[in-house]
């Protein structure tokens, strides 16, 4: 099976013939011309890889690109015509795992995608499983469980149990879950909340006594682990 790329670049003219050539390369190509659509079909496709532009209008790269490494450890290819050793740095401060100044050679960035893909697949075979306390997530086949017993989920209960297992017991904001689960810039606290009381009915024996999706008042979720005492 073909590596799907998202592209994220608000120059029309580049994404057009880059998608093309990465198609002819066997390459799926999915395009975005700006962060919060990017980041919904990052959530949407789960790509092997983002092509990601830092000159983006409104929500620029570098803040598309942490938004990013909150909800996923998927490979990102920096794409800009800054050629600094201050943003290279800023790059891979973030995570990014290559960074490609403009203008470049298709050829050459295609080699580099093939390489970045590469060793991810390679680590994912060792890490396709995410976990806390008792809470298993399969990340290859999209499935749940809780001490063993699978919880039925839908697709966005699963990525908000997936930030949160993440952050590895730490406090997730109402504003870090909409970025990280819905790619909104803006927060819209009745949805959070619609969503975690949804995700407690499947994953506490008591929800109106949480002891697995803990509320912190005043500053977000985090999970717990009662297993742990």
């Amino acid at each position: 099976m073909s590596a799907r790329i998202l592209l994220i670049d608000d120059d029309l003219t580049l994404s057009h013939l880059l998608g093309q050539y990465l198609r002819e390369s066997d390459f799926e190509v999915v395009e975005a011309a700006d962060g919060p659509s990017g980041l919904r079909l990052a959530y949407a496709v789960k790509p092997d890889l983002v092509l990601l532009d830092v000159m983006l209008p409104g929500m620029d790269g570098w803040e598309v690109c942490t938004r990013l490494r909150e909800l996923t450890d998927l490979p990102i290819i920096m794409l800009t015509a800054k050629t600094t050793e201050a943003d290279k740095l800023r790059g891979f401060s973030l995570g990014v795992d290559d960074y490609v100044t403009k203008p470049f050679s298709f050829a050459e960035l295609v080699a580099r995608i093939q390489a970045v893909v590469g060793r991810a697949l390679g680590e994912q075979k060792e890490t396709s499983y995410l976990s806390h306390g008792e809470i298993l997530l399969d990340m290859e086949r999209f499935q749940a469980s809780l001490a063993g017993r699978m919880l039925d989920l839908t697709p966005t209960e699963f990525h908000l149990l997936e930030v949160l297992v993440r952050r590895k017991g730490k406090v997730a904001s109402e504003g870090d879950l909409m970025r990280a689960v819905w790619g909104a810039v803006r927060s819209d606290p009745a949805l959070v909340r619609r969503y975690i009381l949804m995700l407690r009915k499947k994953l506490e024996p008591d929800p109106s006594n949480p002891v697995w999706v803990l509320t912190v008042r005043g500053f977000g979720y985090r999970l717990g682990d009662p297993s742990a005492g």
